[in-house]
């Protein structure tokens, strides 16, 4: 069983699906807890948008540091290594905000913890999934980020029927719960196959990527792709509290719960008939719809409507990120660890701009999140003139 176990890469896959559950979760566990930490700790809404910055900054710099100890300690010891510092996280959000003077240092400093190893999982799990011997891979690569939204969604959910059977000043008991699939995984990586993608070819470097201008281009979308994704998910379950004055149970699972399934199924969707879809025309359909949505969120009082608006974002954004890593790794073949690290660079970015300007434009107007979600609308907007741009200009060249 051990040594079927060690040599069936399917179980890689399974691992690399259970990394990017871990990876929702610590990504979605604490903006379900913003309005609880404002009212406990006396966080404001900058300081709020501030732990989104802070988590992703650390990404960014995971992701950008990554490529230069990623290929000589090897994969497996870093994906490990990502699962333990996520788990640590977790469980120190527990402890840190009580035993220090400062809650919102504790809380800084356990956000830092994770956001290490959920930098770690961004940058090593998408190469892992593309190196292993598989086909079809623009699917496998929707099919494989399809589980960061299973795992949002079982974020939400467990989440909230915890809270509503025990309360939200229990909070940390579910971290803890939380922090059981890190080490799950931490296991179950020590004993699956790890392809090294270094050994399918020479590998470009960061000065041959810069060099590209597809690359930049890609670089530009999943900036985008992350902030369009994450400015509505990061606020969705205040936004739905406190701007459409829906109760905390309902507004998480119908803010960003259904967020997450509708992201989810679009990315199993296109892990299903990817290959009779051409994937930038999904990608401009997609674009172009999460405006509407944005749009629909931000100017309409009838909450009915403004649901709506998150759930077709939720929608809209899911080929987006994955869309940009199968594009790059398809016209960019020898892109390698460099390549993934900077994209995922990119990626985190946006995941920190979208929260960021949403919370500071409604901090400007007194607190009023549909400023700053129509303020968001600019991402997917850019996003959707980038691959435009570019159809047009490859059907010039053509020409």
């Amino acid at each position: 069983m051990m040594k079927g176990l060690k040599n069936n890469y399917t179980h890689t896959k399974y691992a690399c699906y259970i990394a990017y559950v871990t990876q929702a979760v610590v990504n979605n566990f604490v903006p379900l807890l913003f309005l609880t930490f404002q009212k406990s700790f006396g966080i404001s809404l900058n300081q709020l948008a501030a732990l989104v910055t802070i988590n992703f900054g650390i990404q960014m710099t995971v992701d950008l540091s990554s490529s230069l100890f990623v290929d000589k300690i090897g994969y497996r010891r870093c994906v490990t290594a990502a699962h333990l510092l996520a788990a640590g996280g977790l469980l120190c959000l527990c402890v840190f905000p009580y035993i220090l003077p400062n809650a919102f240092l504790g809380i800084i400093l356990a956000v830092a913890l994770y956001a290490i190893g959920g930098g770690l999982l961004e940058v090593l799990v998408s190469p892992i999934v593309e190196a292993c011997p598989t086909e079809k891979k623009e699917s496998e690569m929707s099919l494989l980020h399809s589980f960061y939204c299973w795992g949002h969604v079982l974020v939400i959910l467990c989440s909230t029927a915890f809270f509503a059977v025990f309360g939200l000043e229990n909070w940390r008991i579910m971290a803890c719960v939380w922090a059981a699939i890190p080490i799950f995984n931490f296991l179950y990586f020590c004993k699956v196959p790890v392809p090294n993608p270094l050994e399918e070819g020479r590998c470009m470097k960061v000065r041959e990527l810069a060099g590209t201008g597809l690359f930049w281009k890609l670089f530009l979308m999943m900036i985008c792709a992350g902030a369009s994704e994450q400015g509505m998910s990061q606020w969705a379950s205040a936004f739905a509290e406190a701007s459409l004055h829906i109760s905390k149970i309902a507004g998480d699972l119908l803010g960003p719960c259904a967020f997450a399934v509708m992201m989810g199924f679009s990315r199993l969707f296109f892990g299903k008939y990817g290959d009779k879809i051409k994937l930038e025309r999904f990608m401009n359909f997609s674009a172009l719809l999460c405006v509407v949505s944005y749009l629909l969120a931000a100017l309409f009082q009838l909450p009915a409507l403004c649901l709506l608006g998150c759930m077709l974002c939720g929608l809209s954004v899911g080929i987006m990120w994955p869309g940009c890593f199968s594009t790059a790794s398809k016209k960019l073949r020898n892109g390698g660890t460099a390549m993934f690290a900077l994209l995922a660079l990119a990626g985190d970015i946006g995941c920190a701009a979208g929260p960021a300007l949403v919370g500071n434009v409604a901090e400007q107007f007194g607190g009023e999140l549909k400023a700053g979600l129509l303020a968001a609308v600019i991402f997917p907007a850019v996003l959707l003139l980038c691959n435009l741009f570019g159809s047009r200009k490859r059907t010039g060249d053509a020409s």
